[in-house]
């Protein structure tokens, strides 16, 4: 474990879904990332959040999914550092950033189903949080 790691904060967590959400399919679009800037500019819970650690968060994202196991290891990480009544936003902004591109491949889905277990989001939540994930992000 990093000494980053080890310092991890709640919104430090969230940027690493959000993150590991982008990364899922291997191709982080320009739509993600700025979706990912939007969302910690204006969320109330980025509050006072340093912007300038997205960088180590990503590098933490992409060291980990270089390794075997490495899902487990990021969403063992939310899990030990992000208060369990931020779950379902960690969800929704998983779900904000695989759906801001208007493309959801198998592999951001397996990623969402992942984080929905690990985060014991409730079927019927994460099902009105997916609606209102790909409401705000239709084209016309």
């Amino acid at each position: 474990m990093t000494d980053f790691t080890a310092s991890m904060t709640p919104q430090d967590s969230l940027v690493a879904i959000m993150i590991a959400t982008s990364a899922s399919d291997e191709r982080i679009r320009t739509a993600e990332l700025v979706t990912i800037e939007s969302i910690v500019n204006l969320l109330p819970v980025f509050a006072g959040y340093d912007s300038d650690r997205l960088k180590q968060v990503a590098e933490v994202v992409f060291d980990l999914f270089s390794e075997e196991d490495g899902l487990d290891a990021l969403l063992g990480l939310v899990r030990e550092n992000l208060p369990e009544r931020l779950y379902e936003t960690a969800y929704a902004l998983a779900c904000d950033v695989a759906a801001a591109d208007g493309v959801l491949g198998e592999e951001e889905l397996r990623l969402l189903e992942e984080i929905r277990y690990e985060l014991n989001i409730e079927r019927l939540h994460a099902a009105a949080i997916e609606r209102g994930a790909r409401a705000r992000h239709l084209r016309l």
